[in-house]
Order: C-alpha cells, then sequence, then structure tokens
C-alpha cells in the first residue's frame, strides 16, 4: 500500500518533515514492487543484505525509536544474541506481512508527531555510546534521525533491486505511477 502525506498535511514543520519520512519509505516498498518471497529474501551482492530484510529493519527501527520517544518498551527486543534477525525474514515472516506491520508503524507515528505539544519537547536516550552524549534528543531530531535511517536503507534498497533485475528507481516510480521510464 502506497501511502501520501496530502498537500494541505505537509504545510507545516511536522507535515514537512512527516512527508519526508513517507518519501523514504516509499523508495523502499518501491524496490520491493513486483518481486517474489525469494527475490525479496535473496542477497545478491556480497553483503548480507537483502530487500525483505531491509525492510524488516527499517518498520523495527522506526517503531523503536517511537516507544523510545514514548518512553514505552520497544516491541522487540534486539542484543548481540538477535540483531542479525532484524536484517532478515525469518519463520512465517513474509514481504506482505512486513509492509502491513509498517504500515502500522507509519501510522502511529504520524499520530505520535502530529499529537505532541512541541518538536523541541525531549526524551531520554540509553547510555550508549553510539547515541549523542548529551544524553537527550528533541523529537524534532527524531525525525530527522528517522529521515536519515530510513534514506539511508533506500539507497541499499534501490543496488539491491538493480543487482536482481536491472530495474532503476525511475522504472519503479514510473510503474508505482502506472507508466514506464524511458
Amino acid at each position: 500500500m502506497v501511502r501520501h502525506v496530502p498537500a494541505e498535511a505537509q504545510g507545516d514543520e511536522r507535515g514537512a518533515l512527516l512527508a519526508f519520512i513517507e518519501e523514504q519509505r516509499g523508495g523502499i516498498r518501491r524496490a520491493l514492487l513486483g518481486l517474489t518471497e525469494e527475490q525479496a529474501r535473496s542477497r545478491p551482492s556480497a553483503s548480507e543484505l537483502s530487500l525483505g530484510g531491509l525492510l524488516k529493519h527499517v518498520a523495527e527501527v522506526e517503531q523503536i525509536w517511537i516507544a523510545r520517544a514514548k518512553q514505552e518498551p520497544a516491541a522487540v527486543t534486539r542484543d548481540e544474541s538477535n540483531w542479525h534477525e532484524s536484517f532478515r525474514l525469518v519463520g512465517e515472516e513474509t514481504v506482505a506481512s512486513q509492509l502491513a506491520y509498517w504500515e502500522q508503524v507509519a501510522a502511529e507515528t504520524e499520530k505520535f508527531i502530529r499529537s505532541v505539544p512541541s518538536l523541541d519537547d525531549t526524551f531520554p536516550l540509553p547510555p550508549d555510546p553510539w547515541f549523542p552524549p548529551e544524553g537527550r534528543v528533541s523529537l524534532r531530531w527524531l525525525c530527522l534521525h528517522l529521515i536519515r535511517e530510513t534514506a539511508r536503507h533506500a539507497g541499499h534498497a534501490d543496488i539491491i533491486r538493480e543487482s536482481l533485475d536491472g530495474r532503476t528507481a525511475f522504472e519503479l516510480v514510473a510503474e508505482e505511477q502506472g507508466g514506464s521510464w524511458g
């Protein structure tokens, strides 16, 4: 399912940030267009990354960050023993089930960001060395981080998709819109 943030919802800062997050989500969703489960699970390069695994990862990461901002537990707890599973479809997980889950996560992200009193509000971070040393970040920072995280993996998705069948982002955008590229 393709989510679009209506133009009237993009007129403020929150709407703009949410639109940029959604734009990057679209890049990952489009990379999966027309692929079989086998193709989505395949790793066509020296990397361990697959399109299905990237999909799962970005959905989990987005959910974890929103839960962290709400100071609630994450839906999935990852540590050294199971971190590798965040980049791989396992068991009964499918592209369709992960897309549906991400749709729920995206709706919760939008609802939360639109409901907070201010994007300047902050929340605490765990004392891990990869987080900003201040120990707190704003909700604006969170939105920008989700854009960065999703965009990084959308770029990975472009490369993986092109490695699978030669299809580029331009072709996939055209297909999604019912046309053809070139």
